[in-house]
This record gives structure tokens, C-alpha cells and sequence, in this order.
């Protein structure tokens, strides 16, 4: 792995896809509700996914029906959302200033990686489908079932890369990812991209975009600016 960064010294972005560059709450409300069907429960709206959205996964349904779920339980749920989600697939688009970010963060000097808890082998040909995929040092999925955390995922992925945690900002749109981040010893820029309320992201204390573009420029502020502000913008 390379030698530490010196204190601000960003190199490398981690992005996060779902939710993050590539634009699919609404697939993703959509997924969960029928896999929801399978245990005769009733669909909830965004605000709901808001409100009871964490990882691992399975917590979170647990959150939502209101008791334990059985391993062959957890198995359909899983099965049933990835089917359901990878049919709406075709329909979905990168974020509206998805592009422009990837290409700000080239031209400001630094290197570009891609993280995700979207299935390796789904993931790997949509990015290169969507034309971005030469952005990218190294794009990794979930090669393995479940959904898990993310950290053990960031470790793995920085290693692989020889990049030092203490250069890399992660960009992502959930706590789990400021988690995954925190854990390594990596910055961290979150996104407003819908999987939890704004106040909740605010609450942590890290830089809150409702851009991608601006979360390029918290990653990497320009000299002078005061750390854990750069990037923040009104709530809408």
C-alpha cells in the first residue's frame, strides 16, 4: 500500500454506486415492496425506506415487518428483490451530474475507484454499458450472497488498489458508508441521494451535498477552506 497521505492530502475517490452515481431509489423502493409481497406485507413509500433504512440488510426488513426473519425467509426476500430490481434495470440512469463529477474528479489529479453492494457480476456490465468504466482504477461488487457491511468490502478494495486510507475520500449516500469509512481511517462526503433523511446524514457532522459535483469539491477543497464544511449545501 502507498505511504500515508499528508494531512489533506486527497488522492483517490471511492464511490459508492446505488443511490450514489447511479440513480435508483425509486427501483429500489420498488424491489423491496415485492419482495415485502412474499410475506404478505403491505408496501411502504420512500419516507418509510427512510425511515427504516440500515445495514445489514436483513435488519432492515426486520425493522420494517417487526420481528426476526428465518434464513429461508431472508433467502426469498433477497432473491425476490435482485430479481425484481435487475428487471427495472434497463430503465435506470446515472445521476444527473454523475458524468461531470467523474470528469471534474480526473481533472482535478485524482484517481477514481468504484465500491458497491450491488452484485459483482450485474454490476461490472451495467458500468461499462453506461460508458463510464474508464474512470475507473478498479470496480468492485458483492461477489458473495448476503448484505453484509461495507467496511471489510473497503478494506479488500483499497488494498487491492495499494492505496492508504488516509488519501481516499469515500462518497457514498448511507451511514454505512461513513461507517465503512470511519473503520479504515478514510474521509468520507455523503450524498443526499435518499436512503435516509437529510437531518440524519447532517447529524453525523460530515460534509452533506446535494450534488455529486460538489461532493467532488468537499472531497477536495481548495486550500484554505475549513475542513467538515466544504460542499454543504441548503436543505431543500
Amino acid at each position: 500500500m502507498s505511504s500515508p497521505a499528508a494531512d489533506g492530502d486527497v488522492r483517490h475517490l471511492v464511490w459508492d454506486w446505488n443511490g450514489t452515481l447511479f440513480d435508483d431509489q425509486v427501483a429500489t423502493v420498488a424491489a423491496v415492496n415485492d419482495a415485502l409481497a412474499g410475506l404478505g406485507v403491505p408496501p411502504i413509500d420512500a419516507d418509510a425506506y427512510r425511515d427504516h433504512y440500515t445495514r445489514p440488510v436483513q435488519r432492515f426488513y426486520e425493522r420494517v415487518v417487526g420481528h426476526p426473519i428465518a434464513p429461508e425467509q431472508w433467502r426469498m426476500l433477497d432473491d425476490t428483490y435482485h430479481h425484481s430490481y435487475r428487471g427495472q434495470v434497463e430503465r435506470l440512469a446515472l445521476a444527473d451530474d454523475a458524468l461531470a463529477a467523474l470528469r471534474a474528479a480526473a481533472a482535478a489529479g485524482l484517481t477514481q475507484s468504484l465500491l458497491s453492494m450491488w452484485r459483482h457480476r450485474d454490476l461490472v456490465p451495467l458500468v461499462e454499458r453506461l460508458g463510464i468504466g474508464g474512470f475507473f482504477a478498479r470496480v468492485d461488487g458483492l461477489r458473495v450472497p448476503g448484505g453484509a457491511g461495507k467496511a471489510e468490502h473497503l478494506v479488500a478494495h483499497l488494498e487491492a488498489l495499494r492505496v492508504d486510507a488516509a488519501a481516499a475520500v469515500l462518497v457514498g449516500d448511507a451511514l454505512d458508508d461513513l461507517e465503512a469509512a470511519r473503520a479504515v481511517g478514510a474521509r468520507c462526503v455523503l450524498y443526499d441521494g435518499g436512503s435516509h433523511h437529510r437531518r440524519v446524514l447532517e447529524a453525523t457532522g460530515v460534509p452533506v451535498v446535494d450534488t455529486l459535483t460538489a461532493a467532488v469539491a468537499a472531497a477536495a477543497p481548495p486550500p484554505g477552506r475549513r475542513p467538515g464544511t466544504a460542499g454543504r449545501t441548503p436543505a431543500r
